[in-house]
C-alpha cells in the first residue's frame, strides 16, 4: 500500500527542511518508498511566470498576452531564469548538481522563449490571432515551475542515494496531449512504487486542459488523480501549518486548536469561503474512493495532523473552525415586481457568472435578493450598472462585508445561535445577515468588513474557546 502525497510551493522553497522531515528523515531502506510526491513551483515562481495571485501584478503571461513587442515580456522571462537559477545555488552550492539542474532549465527557459518568439511573430500576420494560442502559452509557462522544482528534488534525492525517478506530466516534447486519466495511466505504467520514489510535477499537460477549468488549482487535480488512479490507501497534504479552529494571526497561536479529524462536507464549506484544505473537484474522486485525505504540517512530521474522511461525524456536537471571508460584496437587488419572477433567480446568477464575480452566498425575501460575491470592484460597479440596466424598477445597492462562519461536522449544538449572536453584541458587532442550513454544517454571520478579524476572535471565544478542548479537536 502507498501514500500519495502533495508539498505545497511555500513548503518547497524550505526544501532542505523537507529533506530532513518529509522526504529523507530518519527514513532507511524500504522505509523511502511506497511514497509519490506531487510537488508545486517554488514559492513565488508561478507568479512570476503568469500573475501575482494576490495583487495582479503581470507575470511573464500577463506580459506576453497584452504585449506590442518581444520585450514586454522577453525581460520578465529572463528575470525568472535568474530567480531560478539563484534557487539552484542555495540548493547546490558549486556542484556538478548544480551544473545539471541549471542545464535542465536553461534548455526549458531558452526553448520557452523561441516558442513564444516565433508565436508573436506569426500572429503579427492577419490570419493568426494570437487570443487563439494564450492559453496553450499560459499551460506551458506554469508548468516550467513545476518541471523545475521536480527535477531538483529528484537531483538532490539522488545525492542522497534515494532511487528517485522523475515524472514529468507537464508534456513537454510530447507530440499528441492525451485524456488526462491516460495520461496519469500511462505515466504510471511501469513505475514500481516500492522500489523508486517518483517525484511528479503537479502540473498536468492534457487533452482536456486543466486551467481551462481550474486555472492555479491544477496541482490538486493532478495530485487527486494520481490517488484515485494508482489506488493510493492515503492521500496527504503537506503545508507550512496545522488546520486549526481559526487563523492564528487573527485569534492568536496560543487559542488555536489543531483540528484532528472532519468530513470533506467541512472541507467544502472552506473552499467556499476562499480557504481550501483542496479543491471540491479534486477531493469529489477521494470522496468517491473512500480515499481518507490528511493535512499535514511538512515541518512538524510527527504531529498526525487532520484526517478528512467522507463519513466521519464528531460524535459531540461541536464547532470544528471559525474561518471567513473579507471583502465582499452585498449586492443588494430590491424590485416589487420580484415576486413571483422567476427570471430574476435566472438572469442574475448567469450576469454574476459572466462577469466572473463568485457568489459566496445569497438570501432573499419577497421582493429582494442580496448575493454575497468576490471580485474586483471594477466588476462589482459592472454588475451594478447592468441590473439596473436589465431590471429597470430595481433598486441596486452596494454594501461592502464580510463573512464568519462557524462549522463543524456535526453542529447541532444547543443554543448556538443564541451564543453566537450575544457573543457579537457584546463585542459591539452589528450582524447584517445571518444564515444556518438545515444540513447543520455552517453557520454564517454577515457583517461589516471593518468588524471581521473582531467577529472572527468574538467566535472564535465564545464557540471553542470556552470548551476547553484541549490540544486537539476530535484526534485523529
Amino acid at each position: 500500500m502507498h501514500t500519495v502525497e502533495k508539498i505545497g510551493g511555500t513548503s518547497m522553497s524550505r526544501f532542505s527542511e523537507l529533506m530532513d522531515t518529509i522526504l529523507i528523515g530518519d527514513r532507511k531502506g524500504d522505509d523511502l518508498y511506497n511514497r509519490i510526491f506531487v510537488v508545486s513551483a517554488y514559492g513565488g515562481i508561478t507568479n512570476l511566470l503568469l500573475e501575482h495571485k494576490k495583487t495582479g501584478e503581470p507575470g511573464v503571461y500577463a506580459r506576453f498576452a497584452n504585449a506590442e513587442n518581444e520585450s514586454a515580456w522577453s525581460e520578465a522571462l529572463t528575470e525568472v531564469r535568474i530567480k531560478m537559477l539563484d534557487i539552484n545555488r542555495e540548493l547546490f552550492g558549486d556542484t556538478t548538481e548544480r551544473e545539471e539542474a541549471d542545464a535542465f532549465i536553461n534548455k526549458r527557459i531558452a526553448d520557452v522563449e523561441a516558442i513564444m518568439s516565433n508565436l508573436q511573430a506569426l500572429c503579427s500576420y492577419g490570419h493568426f490571432q494570437l487570443d487563439d494560442h494564450l492559453m496553450k502559452v499560459r499551460e506551458m509557462l506554469a508548468g516550467i515551475g513545476e518541471a523545475h522544482s521536480a527535477n531538483n528534488s529528484v537531483i538532490a534525492l539522488r545525492k542522497q542515494g534515494v532511487n528517485a525517478r522523475l515524472l514529468d506530466l507537464s508534456g513537454w516534447d510530447q507530440e499528441e496531449p492525451l485524456p488526462f486519466e491516460e495520461m496519469i495511466e500511462s505515466s504510471f505504467a511501469d513505475v514500481d512504487v516500492s522500489k523508486e520514489m517518483p517525484i511528479v510535477t503537479g502540473y498536468t499537460h492534457c487533452k482536456e486542459g486543466l486551467m481551462k477549468t481550474f486555472d492555479r488549482g491544477y496541482s490538486e487535480m493532478t495530485f487527486s488523480k494520481i490517488a484515485t488512479k494508482t489506488g493510493a490507501n492515503e492521500a496527504i497534504i503537506h503545508k507550512e501549518f496545522h488546520l486549526s479552529t481559526a487563523d492564528p494571526g487573527i485569534v492568536g497561536l496560543e487559542n488555536v486548536v489543531t483540528i484532528g479529524r472532519t468530513n470533506y462536507d467541512v472541507a467544502d464549506q472552506l473552499s467556499n469561503l476562499g480557504m481550501e484544505a483542496i479543491h471540491p473537484k479534486a477531493a469529489k474522486g477521494l470522496r468517491q474512493q473512500e480515499i481518507e485525505l490528511r493535512i499535514k504540517n511538512a515541518f512538524e512530521p510527527d504531529h498526525a495532523g487532520t484526517v478528512i474522511s467522507t463519513d466521519y461525524c464528531s460524535e459531540k456536537p461541536c464547532v470544528e473552525i471559525i474561518a471567513g471571508r473579507p471583502n465582499l460584496f452585498a449586492l443588494e437587488i430590491f424590485d416589487q415586481e420580484m415576486l413571483g419572477e422567476a427570471r430574476y433567480d435566472i438572469e442574475l446568477p448567469r450576469l454574476l457568472n459572466e462577469l466572473r464575480l463568485y457568489v459566496v452566498n445569497r438570501d432573499s425575501d419577497a421582493n429582494s435578493i442580496t448575493y454575497f460575491v468576490a471580485g474586483t470592484r471594477k466588476m462589482v460597479t459592472r454588475a451594478v450598472r447592468l441590473i439596473g440596466q436589465k431590471f429597470e424598477s430595481a433598486e441596486v445597492e452596494l454594501h461592502k462585508v464580510a463573512i464568519v462562519s462557524a462549522i463543524g461536522s456535526n453542529l447541532k449544538v444547543p443554543g448556538i445561535l443564541a451564543r453566537t449572536v450575544s457573543s457579537l453584541a457584546d463585542a459591539g458587532i452589528s450582524v447584517q445577515a445571518l444564515h444556518q442550513s438545515m444540513r447543520q454544517v455552517e453557520m454564517q454571520c454577515i457583517v461589516n468588513q471593518d468588524d471581521y478579524e473582531s467577529a472572527v476572535r468574538a467566535l472564535h471565544h465564545a464557540l471553542i474557546e470556552q470548551e476547553d478542548h484541549g490540544d486537539v479537536i476530535c484526534a485523529a
